[in-house]
């Protein structure tokens, strides 16, 4: 069905905090995926949350509207970009990832401070009253955009630098930046304001040179370096670049595993993992499940790896990086339940949801896509929006919830060749995306149906999330009337349920970062200027 009700249209009624956060809340949780054990949490250790990539988050959230100014909530300034914060070994304290760096930041009694910072190597943190003077320019042009960039001093690599992070059990941080991978730790494990230090290195240039020597168009174009991270459930360090796949001891010494994908496929999205080792990767080209035996990489059938085609099309216009899928790969099914399935978006210029089979293909299996017998089944993404656009795509992986799956459009007609300025800019310069889509996977007659979608709700750039226990998908957007928001929609009807409207100000731009709670029920917005804690007045606005 689609939900016709606009952004602006929520119930009328104050809410108290404790019915917000009771409301339609989510009685039986669905199974999650297994934990790793060599993970400093079972979710936060690691980018999108888990090792399945569910982007499903175990901490409850409000209903209401609110209106909010950032810049009054405790932030550790940082970026531009800054992907997600890390669980720690300590319930107070997290990790902190961002562009120029990382942070180890006080989270107790309702506080977000930095507890201690390291720049990452090579790289000048920008200073805080820079970036921040910066942001809170209103941008009318493209030029506003480029002279502000240009006034930072960055440029689009900066973009990669510790993106796809983890925290191992313990409390050792793993971030990469350009070729190197490098391992932090704090200086006094009892008193982190002594400080952040580097433990340990490992320099791929060399390696990421060679998959650039004999590499295809995409790593002409846009180069090689460290796209992914990941642990083993025996306690690897799985490293992923463009076009390799790596194994090797969180020491970094001693023997490295590595695997070369084809020469013409590239990887711009991180990857998940099983509790079996089961390694999930998404090329341009082909997903692909590799298999960690604890001797070696394989791809062989007989260790239950396989490789499976999927449809491209043409690299859009904005927000989204090449031709193939925008997504990493998102695990569904665990535990007991019937499917195993392995989900991303494809690359077609009209994306379609597709599920593969991650283990043996079922007999009662459906043949819905006769080309190839691994894909479980594939929907067309309308997104809600009527006529259909030229594109329909999406930079940001599937959002999973038990069968239940939420995708967004991210891309516009107009954009920039600069992917730093082409995010900053989408909204108040260029005319923002709209449209998503909520799908669940029948187990019994196999195949995708759609549940709701709405072509009014805007999703700039910000990886969308699902609250468990609150039941509520969230999107970062903009529109002219009220500048950047956080959107938060009933999983299940589709109805705008949570609305925190932040305004003009560009703090409110998660640009490519993930929106995420605490377990108080406190936002952590990662804002393009650094993480900041929201919390919630114990009324929300009519």
């Amino acid at each position: 069905m689609k939900v016709t009700s606009s952004l602006v249209c929520t119930t009328g009624v104050l809410f108290s905090i404790h019915a917000a956060y009771a409301g339609n809340a989510e009685l039986n949780p669905p199974r999650g995926p297994a934990r790793n054990p060599y993970l400093a949490a079972e979710k936060y250790a690691i980018t999108h949350f888990d090792p399945a990539q569910t982007d499903a988050m175990p901490y409850p959230a409000p209903r209401g509207i609110f209106r909010l100014n950032l810049r009054d909530f405790p932030r550790v300034v940082g970026g531009p970009v800054n992907i997600m914060q890390l669980a720690s070994t300590s319930p107070s304290f997290m990790w902190g990832a961002s562009s120029g760096g990382v942070s180890y930041m006080d989270i107790s009694k309702g506080e977000l401070r930095p507890a201690a910072q390291y720049a990452t190597p090579g790289l000048v943190n920008i200073v805080s009253s820079k970036l921040d003077s910066v942001l809170a320019q209103r941008f009318r042009s493209i030029g506003d955009v480029e002279n502000a960039v240009a006034e930072l001093g960055v440029n689009f690599s900066r973009l990669a630098n510790n993106t796809y992070v983890l925290v191992d059990r313990d409390n050792v941080m793993f971030a990469a930046a350009g070729a190197r991978i490098y391992a932090y730790g704090l200086v006094d494990p009892k008193d982190p304001a002594q400080g952040i230090q580097l433990l340990r290195e490992l320099d791929l240039t060399d390696h990421l040179q060679e998959l650039v020597k004999g590499g295809g168009e995409q790593f002409s174009k846009y180069g090689a370096f460290i796209v992914g991270a990941s642990l083993t459930y025996d306690g690897k360090l799985i490293v992923l670049t463009n076009g390799s796949l790596l194994i090797l001891d969180r020491s970094l010494e001693g023997p490295r595993h590595t695997l070369r994908f084809a020469a013409n496929e590239y990887i711009t999205n991180s990857l998940a993992i099983d509790e079996k080792n089961g390694i999930y990767v998404a090329t341009d080209r082909k997903m692909h499940k590799v298999v960690w035996t604890g001797a070696k990489l394989s791809q062989d059938q007989a260790d239950g790896a396989w490789s499976a085609t999927y449809d491209t099309g043409r690299e859009p216009p904005s927000v989204k990086f090449g031709f193939g899928t925008g997504s990493t790969p998102t695990l569904m099914g665990f535990g007991p339940d019937e499917d195993k399935l392995v989900v991303i978006t494809d690359g077609a210029d009209r994306m379609k949801l597709v599920a593969f089979w991650r283990d043996g293909i079922p007999a009662d299996a459906k043949a819905e896509a006769p080309r190839n017998p691994r894909i479980a089944g594939e929907i067309q993404v309308t997104a809600g929006l009527s006529p259909l656009p030229e594109f329909i795509q999406s930079e940001q992986s599937v959002v999973v919830k038990g069968y239940g799956a939420f995708v967004v459009n991210n891309i516009r007609p107009e954009g920039h060749p600069d992917k730093l300025i082409d995010v900053l800019a989408g909204g108040p310069v260029f005319a923002p995306p709209a449209g998503v889509e909520r799908f669940e996977w029948d187990p019994m007659q196999n195949h995708w149906r759609s549940v709701w979608s709405r072509g009014d709700v805007v999703s700039t750039s910000m990886v969308p999330a699902v609250s468990i226990p609150s039941n509520i998908v969230f999107v970062n957007g903009y529109t002219a009337v009220d500048g950047w928001e956080l959107t938060g929609m009933d999983w299940n009807t589709g109805r705008t349920v949570h609305r925190s409207i932040f305004g003009q100000d560009n703090l409110g731009n998660g640009a490519y970062a993930i929106v995420q709670f605490l377990q108080n029920g406190d936002a952590l917005f990662n804002s393009v200027g650094g993480p900041t804690r929201v919390r919630f007045s114990t009324k929300a606005s009519q």
